[in-house]
């Protein structure tokens, strides 16, 4: 929710290239390792971790959260090595604090709703929206891609909005919540839409359509300030980027490299479409809904809604069918191998919420989900 992590933004391309630059954001929930409930801990684990990581760590919106930013590549093994030592680090501040790091979309043991940071803008959001701070945290992943200009970020957006619902599908990890199985694999986007600034992002006209509806939209009473445009994709308001905001943080580093790599082809897809003056899908507005909340509650192991004609499909294939729409930007950007070996291995483990559902059905245990999911947090 909150943003500021300064190491996540970056240039727009390298000079002379089509490669786009990429920077993950993770956001995590920290709980006490007996109980697996969410724990007010960030304080104690901010102070655990190592001086010269700190520029790229922070606290989020509650006390039971803590957030990671890798600094932007042209490179997928540079992303990799970034989350994985930030990730392991973090791990054992927290385990110094006492604490467990888990890498889920939101707590699935119940417990007290810990506080908000002590904020004065995190101060002025519960004064107006009051009860719609979500359970014990909400915890999501953003990928950063950078663009040359605003314009063409706002064309971008319109590109990729059709799309977003298949990586909604691929993210989720968060079936548990107050101690049972919501029904949903992501049960963290049910909790994120209570906020009235949460939607799949519009079609734009242009950037300054763009800018007037975030005007309107602090006008209304809607949003306090930019940061509170949560559309699922929207343009950094502080880096020349693309940022895509759908997901739940993702419980392991190989699955946070794939997502990062194909929201940074599904972006360059776009610039090419946009170079060769391809027309743009105008999805309807209430269909893509549908398609949102259909990914939040099969995620890849059910069925999702092709956009294209608006019937069910397995979710598995509409994947496949997004990799093949952006096989030539994962191969021009060198990822094309390394992709399909993590979409392996997503096909034979699932998604975050399967595993986490898989692990529970051995001995009806969230304490062992909890283990588990803190085990690949970790990696």
């Amino acid at each position: 929710m909150a943003s500021g992590v300064a190491a996540r933004g970056g240039a727009a391309a390298v000079a002379g290239t089509d490669l786009l630059t990429v920077g993950v954001e993770e956001e995590f929930l920290l709980v006490d390792p007996h109980t697996g409930a969410a724990v007010p801990a960030v304080d104690l684990v901010m102070e655990q971790v190592p001086p010269e990581l700190r520029g790229q760590v922070e606290r989020e919106f509650q006390t039971s959260q803590i957030e990671i930013g890798s600094p932007p590549g042209l490179e997928l093994r540079s992303i990799r090595h970034s989350l994985g030592v930030l990730r392991a680090a973090l791990a054992d501040a927290a385990e110094r604090a006492g604490v467990r790091l888990l890498a889920i979309g939101t707590g699935p043991v119940d417990g007290p709703v810990p506080p908000v940071v002590d904020k004065p803008r995190f101060d002025r959001m519960i004064e107006r929206f009051r009860l719609l701070v979500p359970g014990p945290g909400n915890n999501g992943m953003h990928v950063h891609v950078g663009v040359p200009d605003p314009e063409t970020g706002v064309r971008v957006l319109n590109h990729v909005r059709p799309w977003l619902p298949v990586l909604h599908a691929v993210t989720t990890n968060s079936p548990f919540a107050r101690g049972e199985d919501t029904g949903y694999a992501s049960w963290r986007s049910v909790e994120w839409e209570h906020w009235p600034s949460v939607a799949p992002t519009p079609f734009l006209e242009s950037h300054e359509h763009y800018r007037r509806l975030i005007r309107q939209l602090i006008a209304s009473g809607v949003m306090l300030d930019e940061g509170m445009l949560y559309w699922y994709a929207r343009l950094s308001a502080k880096y020349p980027t693309v940022e895509i905001r759908i997901g739940d943080v993702c419980p392991s580093v190989d699955d946070a490299v794939l997502v990062a790599a194909m929201v940074r082809a599904m972006v360059a897809t776009a610039m090419t479409a946009i170079a060769e003056s391809r027309p743009v899908v105008n999805t309807d507005h209430h269909l893509l809904v549908a398609a949102h909340w259909r990914a939040a509650h099969d995620g890849l192991e059910g069925e999702g809604v092709d956009l294209t004609n608006g019937e069910l499909r397995p979710a598995w294939g509409l994947l496949d069918a997004l990799v093949d729409r952006v096989r030539p930007a994962l191969a021009s950007h060198g990822d094309l191998d390394e992709v399909t070996d993590l979409l392996g291995g997503l096909r034979r483990h699932g998604t975050g919420a399967a595993r986490q559902r898989a692990v529970f059905a051995r001995a009806s245990r969230l304490e062992d989900v909890v283990a588990d999911v803190a085990r690949q947090t970790r990696g």
